[in-house]
């Protein structure tokens, strides 16, 4: 299938090119520029890639914001979350997904890593067919027309050391031997990543014996999100989390760390030099209260970052970029601190290095340029604030003028129009049913 369209103009990794040919054959580019091509009504940036999702998250968004006797902190909201997860059927999370993946595409996210931990019944017993909360994950991206890169995660134990799990914890658990047959099950019909849930989860042995399962897929993994986790490492093995990681498994740029909140500087730098990738989840961090990242270090040392919505508090790529620089400016008391000598626009520095940080994914995307996966935003310039502005000064509106909605006014996965007119063809059916079976489970909480 060949598309041939005209912008009116795209940003490139090497800047901006007015009135530019898009042809995209097979869902990829085939060429940047010249004349011709069915016009686009406005000016077209990459795609956003979204590095860290749960998807059943979306569905208790906003229900634990109340103050316990005793406070909050993450480990209060990870047991209301989990209280949440009894009456959940693959059909709740087919639902639930479709309506995040609607949403995700109406803010400009083009794909999501999805982090599959919720794999079997009520009970913990595996269903008849062991892939059919993957499966449900799957049909929800192909009605939202979302690009999925699946990652099945091993969740073994509730602590370090193999400490047993918690009854709340059966319905994740898998051995590495079932966690294979997982993924030999489901390869094939849609982008894969390995997934371990965090080094508390999982022991050395069995990340061993998954990890040569398949020596290609990406590798996604929760790390050094809590002091107590952090703690609880040291305790266990006279190291920190990524410093334990770094010493016992080759990270590489395969490597998705997903939070890394709390490192030294020892750990940041050496975890910058290894090619992995942090994805940083700012609206989650600041709502469950994990901390802030360091990005002066890690950004200083060039490490590989991107975004993701994580537990679903907010689903906009532009909130995540600007809590992430906002954070710096109240700490550091600066301004216009994401940017560079070669790229002084913020904004745009912010959106393009998080585009294009798709080594999670396992797919070529987040750019525009031949080769890439024809995933890309066409800005939708009825926004006076969008329609004001020329080059990287768009971007800059883009992720720091909050006027509402995205101004995404269509968005293109895979060379197939998904939104159009600020609109997805499934978003009405989708969020009826999503209120409906919302409503029903929090109910039953």
């Amino acid at each position: 299938m060949t598309v041939d369209l005209l912008a009116p103009a795209v940003r490139t990794a090497q800047g901006w090119t007015e009135n530019a040919r898009l042809q995209i054959t097979n869902g990829k580019f085939v060429e940047i520029g010249g004349a011709g091509g069915s016009p686009l009504p406005g000016a077209v940036i990459p795609a956003m890639p979204n590095l860290h999702s749960h998807a059943f998250q979306r569905a208790i968004a906003g229900i634990t914001e109340v103050r316990s006797p005793s406070g909050g902190d993450f480990w209060t909201w990870r047991q209301a979350m989990y209280g949440s997860l009894d009456r959940l059927t693959p059909d709740d999370v087919r639902v639930i997904a479709t309506q995040l993946y609607i949403e995700m595409a109406k803010a400009g996210y083009a794909r999501v890593c999805e982090f599959h931990y919720l794999h079997h019944d009520a009970d913990g017993r595996p269903y008849a067919n062991p892939a059919a909360m993957a499966e449900a994950l799957i049909e929800a991206a192909a009605i939202a027309g979302i690009g999925l890169t699946l990652v099945p995660v091993l969740y073994m134990a509730s602590g370090f050391g193999d400490r047993p799990a918690e009854p709340a914890q059966r319905r994740f658990l898998h051995i590495p031997d079932s966690y294979a047959a997982l993924i030999e099950g489901l390869r094939g019909r849609v982008d894969l990543g390995i997934g371990f849930h965090s080094l508390r989860a999982v022991t050395p042995e069995a990340m061993n014996a998954v990890l040569d399962i398949d020596v290609a897929l990406p590798v996604h993994i929760h790390i050094a999100e809590q002091v107590k986790e952090v703690d609880d490492c040291l305790t266990w093995s006279g190291a920190r989390p990524v410093e334990w990681l770094l010493r016992h498994f080759p990270v590489d740029e395969r490597w998705c760390l997903v939070h890394a909140t709390h490192l030294t500087d020892a750990e940041t730098r050496d975890l910058a030099a290894s090619g992995a990738t942090v994805a940083i989840c700012p609206t989650t961090e600041a709502n469950l209260g994990d901390g802030f990242f360091d990005t002066e270090s890690y950004f200083a040392h060039g490490g590989r970052w991107g975004i993701g919505s994580d537990s679903h508090v907010s689903l906009d790529p532009r909130e995540e970029l600007r809590l992430l620089e906002y954070g710096r400016r109240l700490r550091l008391q600066r301004r216009a601190l994401s940017a560079t000598e070669a790229l002084p626009n913020v904004g745009a520095w912010l959106w393009t290095e998080a585009a294009s940080a798709t080594a999670p994914t396992g797919v070529d995307t987040g750019r525009i340029a031949p080769g890439a996966r024809a995933d890309f935003i066409v800005l939708d310039e009825r926004n006076p604030q969008i329609a004001a502005m020329s080059g990287d000064a768009r971007l800059d509106a883009l992720v720091f003028v909050n006027a509402g909605a995205a101004p995404v006014r269509e968005l293109w996965v895979g060379g197939e129009r998904i939104v159009a007119e600020a609109r997805h063809p499934h978003e009405e059916t989708s969020a009826r049913e999503f209120a409906q079976t919302v409503a029903r489970l929090r109910a039953a909480i």
